[in-house]
């Protein structure tokens, strides 16, 4: 068992984690004359390790992640979807989401498809909701900051949101409050290719490209801030605001990462910043559901598809368990973080 033990450990310290990169870029900056200690260095040493580090796992995720998905495209998760009933079929989809698109912008083209080739309203919402808030990009890269049992918990709650919120809206029948366009559109059953080998590792590749082109934006930003917030901004500060002594922290967290617009990798490094000063695990997280799951610009792409009611019912229900979600973690912080 402690052989098991260690192996793991190797596993998330030094390949998710690469805490020899750390180590090499530590000394290689200190051999050019950076001091470390001081704040600019410390700055400087937390960008250029976190970038390369979120860089590598992240091409080699999507390209992975995008592989897989050549086997699900739209036609063939909608048959699969469509083979299920009730609340497995809010399963089924909250985990399909779990291979499918990086940000809830992306998320949204893929949920009028699927209502609109007939699919129960809550089933396509428990994969809207999956979809951006857990991935196995994400599980990946959690674990390699905040270890194997914050990120193993953080994607099984996700699902559980997803899972809860597609079921209510399903026993709330607001199929009337879906656009009649997409309503009435109808769903082509167009068969689909089989890809070869090859065809899916070019795929792979291009999705890669496509997605690191569209996220490394955010990565520099949110690495960045992450920076910023590790070196310059002192501890008392964090933990006044998003510490224990905050009963509202977690609404705070919520309310602040809503209209932002990134994705799980561009917020991890926040995150990770504000752990180490501080910050209460169970807002940190639900910070990082709130950016992903609410962006402002999904928000406004999802109003394209349903009515204001639906819409409103969305944002309650994601919202609302995104805050029980993080009360949840702060409690129960101190089993998770040893």
């Amino acid at each position: 068992m402690e052989v098991l033990k260690s192996i793991w450990l190797f596993i998330q310290n030094q390949i998710l984690g690469m805490k020899w990169l750390n180590e090499g870029i530590g000394n290689g900056l200190s051999a050019a004359g950076l001091d470390l200690t001081s704040r600019a260095g410390g700055s400087i040493h937390f960008f250029v390790y976190d970038v390369i580090k979120i860089t590598v796992l992240l091409c080699f995720l999507i390209f992975t992640i995008s592989y897989i998905q050549s086997y699900f495209p739209p036609e063939r998760s909608r048959k699969i979807l469509g083979r299920f009933q009730g609340i497995a079929a809010n399963i089924i989809a909250a985990l399909l989401g779990t291979v499918t698109p990086f940000c809830s912008c992306s998320s949204i083209p893929l949920f009028i498809g699927f209502t609109n080739a007939g699919l129960p309203l809550g089933v396509t919402f428990s994969f809207l909701i999956s979809s951006p808030m857990v991935d196995l990009g994400s599980l990946v890269l959690l674990m390699s900051i905040f270890g194997t049992k914050i990120a193993i918990v953080y994607v099984a709650v996700g699902l559980i949101i997803a899972v809860a919120g597609g079921t209510l809206i399903e026993k709330m029948h607001m199929e009337n409050y879906v656009e009649e366009f997409i309503r009435t559109a109808g769903g082509a059953d167009i068969e689909t290719p089989a890809l070869t080998v090859r065809e899916r590792l070019v795929y792979a590749r291009e999705q890669m490209t496509e997605t690191f082109r569209k996220v490394f934006p955010y990565i520099l930003a949110g690495v960045g801030i992450g920076a910023f917030i590790h070196n310059w901004i002192p501890s008392h500060m964090i933990e006044r605001v998003l510490g224990n002594a905050n009963p509202f922290g977690v609404i705070l967290a919520v309310l602040v990462g809503v209209p932002m617009y990134a994705d799980i990798f561009g917020t991890i490094p926040v995150a990770e910043a504000l752990l180490a000063k501080g910050a209460q695990l169970g807002t940190i997280l639900s910070f990082m559901m709130a950016v992903t799951t609410l962006s402002l610009p999904s928000i406004i792409m999802l109003k394209k598809a349903v009515k204001y009611k639906l819409l409103g019912l969305f944002i309650v229900i994601c919202t609302g368990g995104i805050i029980i979600v993080g009360y949840l973690f702060n409690i129960f912080q101190y089993l998770l973080i040893s």
